[in-house]
């Protein structure tokens, strides 16, 4: 029986490795069983930051919106409440954009949800 003979693929898989942990602290940049684990790590808290990247917008858009509604003297909640009666389906990333950008069409939005 022969010994197994490795060759340039475990040289292949350490640099990949350590390129991706390329920044990382201390032990874990360098050594190939603790970059591995920081690696597998942080590839789990990218995974759930793009998930809450989704509700951090969200509650961005509503913060920006409950802004411009308050300047005009109404609260978040009644102008959503307020839209959804008058048949109005804009969702928050377009209000809080037109409420950043064109605050004149946005208080005509709130007009319109005024009467109803």
């Amino acid at each position: 029986m022969s010994r197994v003979k490795r060759g340039p693929s475990p040289r292949r898989r350490h640099k990949r490795v350590f390129k991706q942990t390329e920044g990382f602290v201390g032990s874990r940049k360098n050594r190939f069983r603790e970059a591995v684990r920081s690696l597998m790590r942080s590839w789990e808290y990218s995974y759930v930051g793009r998930k809450d990247r989704k509700g951090d917008f969200r509650s961005l858009w509503i913060t920006r919106i409950n802004a411009a509604c308050r300047e005009q003297g109404t609260t978040y909640s009644r102008f959503i409440a307020a839209l959804k009666a008058s048949h109005v389906d804009l969702d928050r990333k377009v209000l809080a954009d037109l409420a950043v950008r064109e605050p004149g069409a946005f208080s005509k939005l709130l007009e319109l949800t005024k009467a109803a």
